[in-house]
Parts: structure tokens; C-alpha cells; sequence
């Protein structure tokens, strides 16, 4: 298991350095110049020449790629150019907001996608099952940002229960997360009855009603603890990538997470800042990916993590 641990380890390190270098030339490359973002309108050649030696933005990419690489390794990331503070800190700021949202969303879609994916798998082929999958392909084919509005305009607009748009109180949350949510319940919902439907048909569930065993039993017991892997597997990458930032939904409520930090950043060439969104949630991400290997083991006692082991 240390083993394993290690070798994961050693291969997360050299993806998000890969994928910080890849963002850290592509942002170069694009067209467009920070130092006209900061300058005065009428700024002259001189003055554009000085905002970029200001920035360090002066050199070749090679040599700019070498003076990140080096302030990489102190654990400095540079200064942000429109929050006039270190990046680094300007992101850690702003990944709890993130983490709250995309750990409630998850929350909330197990405890919807599980329940309602079982009972669409024990009622499959029926006229119930069709009009929930309906259902689901409905949510799943809105589009997020719709979504938001029409759970904006109801319920803070026609019946103001709940804030619009940031996060002073829990009751804010709850939008944004719904908002969220509602593709992801979709997504796995159909996920767990495709899953579950395989092995309620399976000879085993038969041999065991043979013997008298109930079917809540059966279904809680056996059916979903040998479905459970992939839809683990599913969660797991749903909240890797909600902790990138849910951009369209933190920009339509106005949350104080790491997607609308992303847009600014983009919006003002920040490079600095850029960079240390995306080191900070490409190492959360392959985080997440290596704690979802982790518990393989702790659900099903047939899978060894290191080995190729037939399921």
C-alpha cells in the first residue's frame, strides 16, 4: 500500500506540473498584453515597455518559464497584478467558498441520485421508470446557467425565501448548490439504475430470494454494494472537477469561489494568477482522484490496488 501511495504520489506531482507548464506557455501565447490592461489609455510604447519589466514580462518565455520554476520551488507563486497581493494567498482565500459548494452539491446529489437510480432499477421497464427517466434527461439537458435563473427568479424574485447572490448566510448556499446539482442527480441517477438493473438480474440476488432473503435486504445489501464502485468512481470525478470552479454558476450568484476568480483573472491577463488557480485545483483534483483509489479496497475486498485483479 506505501508503495502504491508513493508511485500515485510521484505520478500526481508530475501531472499538475505538466499542467501548470502547459497553462503557464498557452497564457503566453494568447494574443493580447497585461501591460495594456494596466496602462492609461493614451500609455506610449516607453510606458507599455516599463509595465512589462515591472511585471517581469520583459524576457523570453524560456526565461520566464526558468524564474517561475525557481519561485515554484519556494512555494512563491508571484504577485498578483490586479489584487496587488501574492496569488497564492488570493487563492487559498477563495478555495473554502469552492470546497463548501462542491462538497453540498455532492451531498446533495447521493442523497437524491442513489435512492431515486435504486428505485428506477427495481421498477425498470415500467411506465413509472420511463417518466422518471424522462425526467432525468430533462435535468440533464438544461443547461446550468438556465437553471440558476429559473431557481433565481422563483424562489429570490416570486417568493423571496432565499439570498440571491453571495454567501453571508447558510441559506445562500442553498441555490448555487441545488443549481448544481440538478445535472449531477441526472448524471448519476441513470448511472446507479443502469448499474443496479445488471445485478438485480443477476443469479446470485436469485439464489438469495430462494432462500428467503428480503428484498430491501437484497437490494441495500448485495445489489448496491456491487454497484457502488463506478458511481463512487462518478461522485469522485464530478467533485474533482466542481473544484476547478462551477464558473457559469458562481458568476449567475455572485459566489466568492474560484471559478469567478478564474473569469477575473482571465478578463485582467493576470498571469500570476492564473497560474495559482490552476496549481492549486489541479493538485486538489488529482487529491481527490487518489483518495477515490484509497477506498476501492474498503468497498470491495476483491480489489487490489497495484494488482490487476478480475472482478
Amino acid at each position: 500500500m506505501t508503495r502504491y501511495i508513493l508511485k500515485r504520489l510521484g505520478q500526481s506531482a508530475l501531472v499538475v506540473m505538466l499542467t501548470v507548464s502547459t497553462v503557464f506557455v498557452l497564457i503566453r501565447m494568447a494574443p493580447g498584453d497585461p501591460a495594456a490592461a494596466f496602462a492609461a489609455p493614451n500609455a506610449s510604447s516607453e510606458d507599455l515597455a516599463a509595465i512589462r519589466t515591472e511585471l517581469g514580462l520583459d524576457g523570453s518565455i524560456l526565461s520566464q518559464y526558468l524564474t517561475f520554476l525557481g519561485q515554484l520551488f519556494t512555494g512563491d507563486m508571484g504577485t498578483s497584478y490586479s489584487f496587488r497581493a501574492p496569488a497564492f494567498d488570493v487563492v487559498l482565500d477563495r478555495v473554502p467558498y469552492t470546497l463548501t459548494l462542491a462538497s453540498a452539491s455532492v451531498l446533495l446529489t447521493a442523497l437524491i441520485a442513489l435512492p431515486l437510480g435504486i428505485w428506477m432499477a427495481s421498477r425498470a421497464d415500467t411506465a413509472r421508470e420511463t417518466g422518471a427517466n424522462i425526467a432525468t434527461v430533462a435535468a440533464q439537458s438544461m443547461p446550468e446557467f438556465w437553471s440558476g435563473i429559473m431557481l433565481l427568479t422563483v424562489f429570490s424574485v416570486l417568493v423571496p425565501v432565499l439570498p440571491s447572490s453571495g454567501f453571508t448566510t447558510w441559506a445562500g448556499l442553498v441555490l448555487p448548490a441545488v443549481t448544481v446539482a440538478l445535472l449531477q442527480i441526472a448524471l448519476i441517477s441513470r448511472l446507479v439504475r443502469r448499474e443496479m438493473v445488471g445485478n438485480l438480474n443477476s443469479h446470485y440476488l436469485t439464489v438469495a430470494r430462494a432462500h428467503g432473503f428480503g428484498e430491501r435486504r437484497l437490494i441495500w445489501g448485495y445489489a448496491l454494494s456491487n454497484s457502488i464502485i463506478p458511481v463512487i468512481t462518478a461522485l469522485g470525478t464530478r467533485f474533482a472537477a466542481m473544484l476547478n470552479g462551477v464558473v457559469v454558476v458562481e458568476v449567475v450568484f455572485s459566489w466568492p469561489g474560484v471559478g469567478s476568480l478564474v473569469v477575473r483573472a482571465l478578463e485582467t491577463r493576470d498571469y500570476p494568477l492564473i497560474q495559482a488557480t490552476v496549481l492549486v485545483t489541479a493538485a486538489l483534483a488529482v487529491l481527490v482522484q487518489l483518495l477515490i483509489d484509497l477506498l476501492y479496497p474498503l468497498l470491495d475486498p476483491r480489489v487490489r490496488l497495484g494488482k490487476a485483479t478480475a472482478r
